[in-house]
């Protein structure tokens, strides 16, 4: 599929997305990685993601994967997403493509028991799961009959099936009740809702300089004067301040003057 669809839908000139050309980050032992994320969207559902070729083949799951080989779990085909989408987790503004609160469920790496990319072509992709909740073996099988063929699924429909082996747990209690929260911090869906720093924005957001107290129209001045650091004994108290070090060079400042620089 590749990321044409992921881009079509993003406008990367307002948007802080990584698109779909953004660098790869490999893993250092060459496994292909694979991701689940839990997403409270307009329905609460797990993004099922597994790398190849570079992207993230991606299966939104509405009821999340089951341990149990006789469940058989509805996996819908969504459009690729680059990598450095698998490393999100936080808040999607609501209103926005995919608005909601983001949670990385689990993470690891995946091997494919056969050709990956013949499996994925007929429909009938096998694999072993790595995770840190999930392992063992695990299918993917592209549903077929009438369903396939209606217009509104295309060959969308999947279902994402545990296989026979001894990580099954037949009849236990669901993965995603018995562990809810991040492999990554640890944190429930409230908990990351309620945290206003990670915000995933895929619109652009404008700020009104004029409504600020004295502000006045006045020309760009000819040569900006940036400020310059200052030591301090102690850096400033607060939430509010952001620290970084001050790292040596040449600074290079420039301006936008009615789309002219």
């Amino acid at each position: 599929m590749g990321l044409a669809e992921y881009n079509r839908k993003r406008n990367f000139g307002v948007t802080s997305e990584p698109p779909g050309d953004a660098p790869l980050k490999q893993r250092p032992d060459g496994a292909r990685a694979f991701v689940i994320q839990k997403h409270a969207a307009t329905r609460l559902h797990y993004d099922f993601r597994l790398e190849l070729d570079g992207v993230l083949l991606s299966w939104s799951v509405p009821k999340g994967p089951s341990l149990d080989p006789t469940v058989k779990r509805l996996a819908m085909h969504v459009e690729d997403h680059p990598l450095a989408y698998g490393d999100f987790e936080g808040i999607i503004p609501k209103g926005q493509y995919g608005g909601g609160t983001v949670l990385l469920w689990d993470r690891g790496s995946w091997e494919p028991q056969e050709n990956p990319h013949a499996g994925y072509a007929k429909g009938n992709l096998k694999f072993i799961l790595k995770g840190e909740k999930l392992q063992g073996g695990f299918a993917l099988i592209r549903l077929g009959g009438r369903r396939a063929q209606a217009k509104q699924d295309g060959e969308r429909a999947w279902l994402l099936i545990k296989e026979k082996d001894g990580q099954a747990r037949p009849g236990a209690p669901e993965l995603t009740d018995t562990k809810p929260d991040s492999v990554a911090t640890g944190r429930t869906m409230d908990e990351i809702a309620a945290e206003k720093t990670r915000v995933w924005h895929s619109k652009p957001s404008h700020v009104d300089l004029g409504g600020a107290p004295g502000a006045r129209a006045a020309p760009l001045p000819a040569r900006p004067k940036p400020p310059r650091a200052a030591s301090r004994r102690k850096p400033p108290e607060g939430d509010s301040w952001l620290h970084e070090i001050a790292i040596p060079g040449v600074r290079v400042v420039a301006r936008n003057e009615r789309s002219k620089v």
